[in-house]
């Protein structure tokens, strides 16, 4: 029973597609978005823009340093 699970599991995930996307047969890739000169292409469309996926900064704290006064951080009314 197991055996055929397994079996089953590595067949469906073997069923991909390895050949670069293309629209439908008879569709159109979206228009152009408004104020671009041309219509992206689908890699250009399936990469995140750094709006989307922003850089990590991993700069450490080297020196402890005393935090400057908040003026907004007023008592309650």
């Amino acid at each position: 029973m197991r055996a055929a699970i397994l079996l089953a599991a590595a067949l469906l995930s073997a069923c991909g597609s390895s050949r670069g996307l293309r629209p439908a047969e008879g569709e159109r890739l979206p228009v152009a978005p408004y104020g671009a000169t041309a219509t992206p292409t689908p890699a250009e469309l399936l990469t995140p823009s750094p709006q989307a996926r922003p850089g990590r900064s991993d700069e450490v704290l080297r020196n402890s340093e005393q935090r400057r006064s908040d003026e907004f951080d007023l008592p309650p009314r």
